[in-house]
């Protein structure tokens, strides 16, 4: 275990990224056809068909998924770390329209026009960024030329005819079988009628253009986002501590968790348990999941778990079917009796946060799953759980790094989140007790909280834990012959934030900066609960069906559930323990 993975790097990627730096650091536009030479032969693992004739669908959708849907009118991406980098440069960004994307959550405004602004928050970003554009514009104009090859004629007949004639059509034109059109559809959305006629349209020649790209705005970036928490967090400092329990101490201690926006509110609030009749009317009346099927086999067995994570499942769908924005509100609300508030993109970042009060928690409404014995006893806890929506890459680092020093005693820092497994199948739940950072090359080892038998009893997927991470600067950024080196030392699980998370877990312990190159033995020096705990949303190296082009299902969110089920009850125990001991000293 001691032993470092062997050096090694893929040439073809580390090509790819020295090319895509060196030239954004122009003070111009950049045209991303510059960068697709050097992207096809990275042989990336997510874009295998780049440099096939036939169109590589699955890529496509994968980076239609993490764009924005105007992306087939976009000719100019700029990228900055904040509004006034961009108005220094001519770029009325304030009054742009807000926009967002179905797998990432970064700030984006679109002129209306042909230019996107996109917001970076760490280096993370644009290796997030460059590959995915690059991958879009590929395949887009393998598209295109494709469709240009069946003649005007036909491009004008590709809207004439039934949907089923259309859609064999342009199978024909694309080379591709009628069934693989789904994932091109998906890939344009709601709108994919406007999207394939755009495809058929007219070629995609997009620039970039990084106003900058130094480390202090990035840090500044971190300050504007806890600075737009720290007022909450500070709100109950103002009361005494005697009004929570005895020996209480100011600012509140805390259970950091970098989850999601949804999971812990769900569990901890109730709303959707309290109106899950009016949630599962959706069903009855649109069903594309068919998960009407399951709800009816969870009442038939008198299942609670199950019927509870539908309407966790459903609530979503339910909400946006409210275009008044009233039923977000009543959550927010039902939520705020339970000593939970919500900070929706704190800073200007896409990076929201939620406080819970555990003093504050009522028992009554919490999931029966995360009760724990003597649960009634929080109410004299004076600690918080500080949630943030899991940050890319070094974002998790600069985030975490700036949150500590504004916050008091951390007592338990939890990670869960989405990755890929090498060994594992979609849904499966990964524990790591190890994990290489390709960002500062350390090998990082420590104790995991959690067990398999923590979190088995809350899913139904398979849990494997003693499993060992690869964070990974992005995700078209390995290949199948640099990811068999790591595979054959027994790295299973590829993901993009626990390595910079422990980079900076290593500076809340140590009096000095993370080092680089290093085995680093985190295990047996943490004041704290480290808990890491992944769910895997892809199996890049199997033929098995994958999630690469689409959410998780109600699959998924069995998994995510089961996480964050046995991160809560971890919190909760942990806490009702401590207020015991006081109680009894």
């Amino acid at each position: 275990m001691d032993r470092q993975p062997p050096r090694t790097t893929s040439n073809a990627i580390d090509l790819y990224i020295r090319t895509y730096y060196s030239l954004l650091r122009s003070s111009g536009d950049v045209r991303v056809r510059a960068f697709e030479e050097p992207h096809a032969y990275s042989d990336s693992s997510l874009h295998s068909g780049a440099r096939d004739a036939r169109p590589d669908l699955a890529a496509f959708a994968y980076a239609a998924a993490r764009l924005p849907a105007c992306m087939p009118s976009v000719r100019r991406l700029v990228a900055g770390q904040s509004n006034e980098q961009f108005e220094a440069q001519g770029f009325a960004v304030t009054a742009w329209e807000r926009i967002g994307t179905r797998g990432r959550r970064r700030p984006q405004r679109f002129d209306g026009v042909d230019t996107l602004a996109v917001y970076v928050t760490s280096a993370s970003d644009i290796d997030d960024l460059v590959p995915i554009v690059t991958a879009w514009q590929i395949e887009w104009n393998k598209m295109h030329g494709l469709l240009a090859r069946t003649g005007v004629a036909a491009l004008l007949e590709l809207d004439a005819g039934t949907p089923d004639e259309r859609d064999e059509r342009l199978a024909a034109a694309l080379d591709l079988d009628v069934g693989d059109l789904a994932m091109l559809h998906a890939a344009f959305g709601d709108d994919d009628g406007a999207g394939i006629r755009a495809l058929a349209a007219h070629p995609c020649d997009m620039t970039v253009r990084l106003l900058a790209g130094s480390l202090l705005e990035y840090r500044r970036a971190s300050q504007r986002w806890w600075s737009a928490i720290e007022p909450a967090y500070l709100r109950g400092a103002s009361r005494s501590p005697a009004d929570s329990s005895a020996g209480a101490t100011w600012p509140r201690p805390v259970y950091f968790v970098s989850s999601n926006t949804h999971a812990l509110p769900n569990l901890i609030g109730g709303y959707a348990r309290a109106h899950r009749e009016a949630i599962f009317e959706l069903v009855r009346a649109r069903d594309p999941e068919g998960l009407g099927q399951a709800i009816e086999g969870a009442r038939a067995a008198g299942d609670e778990g199950q019927l509870a994570n539908l309407s966790y499942y459903l609530l979503r769908q339910y909400l946006r079917a409210d275009p008044t924005g009233g039923r977000v509100a009543a959550v927010q609300a039902f939520d705020g009796q339970s000593g939970l508030a919500t900070l929706d993109s704190p800073g200007h970042l896409d990076v929201g946060a939620q406080l819970v009060e555990l003093a504050r928690v009522q028992p009554d409404q919490l999931d029966p799953r995360v009760r724990v014995p003597g649960i009634e006893r929080l109410a004299r806890s004076e600690a918080v759980i500080l949630n943030i929506d899991y940050p890319l890459g070094m974002a998790a680092y600069h985030h975490l790094t700036r949150l500590a020093q504004g916050i008091g005693e951390i007592r338990g820092i939890y990670l869960m989140g989405k990755a890929a497994t090498l060994n594992g199948r979609v849904g499966d739940i990964m524990l790591a007790t190890a994990a290489y950072d390709e960002h500062s090359q350390n090998t990082y080892l420590f104790r995991n909280c959690f067990s398999a038998a923590d979190v088995a009893p809350w899913a139904q997927s398979t849990v494997l834990d003693n499993q060992k991470a690869l964070t990974v600067r992005g995700s078209f950024l390995q290949n199948r012959e640099y990811m068999q080196v790591f595979y054959r030392e027994g790295y299973t699980v590829l993901e993009m934030e626990t390595g910079p998370y422990l980079s900076a877990i290593y500076e809340l312990v140590y009096p000095k900066r993370h080092p680089t190159d290093e085995i680093v033995h985190l295990s047996n020096l943490l004041p704290f609960d480290l808990g890491v705990l992944h769910y895997a949303s892809d199996t890049p190296y199997s033929r098995r069906q994958t999630l690469l082009s689409k959410s998780l299902s109600y699959f998924g969110m069995d998994s995510t559930y089961g996480c964050a089920i046995a991160t809560l009850r971890r919190i909760f125990s942990a806490e009702v323990e401590r207020v015991r001991q006081l109680e009894s000293a």
